[in-house]
């Protein structure tokens, strides 16, 4: 049968239609070499770096801490030396002329006794420590086990008995540790009214020094630099020879309990 003319031409045009319209399968197809993940070698290097950057980050912090750690550590170990300081130039420069003890044999009274490691002395104590009245105070460098220490103790005047010294209800105050070396001296006035060279050993224990000096030599360890104590006496009682019971005071002429004249001369 014959075609008829123009109808091949129209059923070509509606084929290539239909054909385009199909989807292309080739482009909804996913391309494999684009779409692939990490290789194991690029996670490991990955994990790596980054255990890298977190131990950094670990030793700075730990870093951090032991500095200020340190830091607070000779923050109070300073603050610990210039408390010590303060209160031993407080306690000593105002040693008072009161006998703690006698000695009848020799009628002599113990007002102050000194040596390289040891000192005793009177003296108030501070308010938020004191029970009210002078107190018996005592130095002494003792040994430790890092190195030497300087203790203080302390015990009321009132009751205190020189022959029948009885341990202090509490213990020995550390005032520091860490010494390597250390000595109390001691200056007073000769008789022409000069200072004397600086002493180790005080041998009168019925006056007192006219200044008193703390030398101490810290340990490496320590850190610290204690410097050298120059203290001298608020009163000055140096070269007084007292004559007295204990407890009572004291005056420049080292006699106990004597009154002054009265006005007019009248004794």
């Amino acid at each position: 049968a014959m075609k008829k003319p123009g109808f091949g031409i129209r059923d070509s045009r509606c084929a290539t239609r239909r054909v385009s319209r199909r989807p292309n399968r080739s482009s909804r197809t996913p391309n494999r070499g684009s779409a692939a993940g990490f290789t194991l070698l690029e996670v490991m290097l990955s994990i790596v770096l980054l255990a890298l950057l977190l131990a950094g980050t670990w030793g700075a912090i730990r870093t951090s801490v032991r500095a200020m750690h340190s830091g607070e550590i000779a923050i109070d170990r300073t603050n610990r030396l210039r408390v010590a300081e303060e209160f031993l130039r407080h306690q000593i420069s105002r040693i008072l002329p009161l006998a703690y003890g006698s000695d009848e044999a020799t009628n002599t009274n113990y007002v102050f006794e000194g040596d390289a490691s040891y000192m005793r002395f009177v003296a108030p104590m501070p308010g938020y420590l004191s029970k009210g009245g002078p107190y018996v105070q005592t130095l002494r460098l003792v040994g430790g086990r890092s190195g030497k220490q300087l203790v203080f103790t302390d015990y009321m005047l009132n009751g205190f008995d020189l022959e029948n010294e009885k341990p202090s209800d509490k213990d020995p105050s550390v005032l520091l540790d860490q010494i390597q070396d250390g000595k109390f001296e001691y200056r007073t006035l000769d008789d022409n009214g000069d200072l004397t060279d600086w002493l180790d050993q005080w041998d009168d224990p019925t006056i007192t020094p006219v200044m008193v000096r703390i030398v101490l030599t810290m340990r490496p360890e320590a850190r610290v630099t204690f410097p050298d104590l120059e203290i001298p006496l608020m009163l000055d009682v140096g070269a007084a020879h007292p004559v007295g019971r204990p407890g009572s005071l004291l005056n420049s002429r080292g006699s106990a309990g004597m009154r002054k004249p009265a006005l007019g001369g009248n004794p």
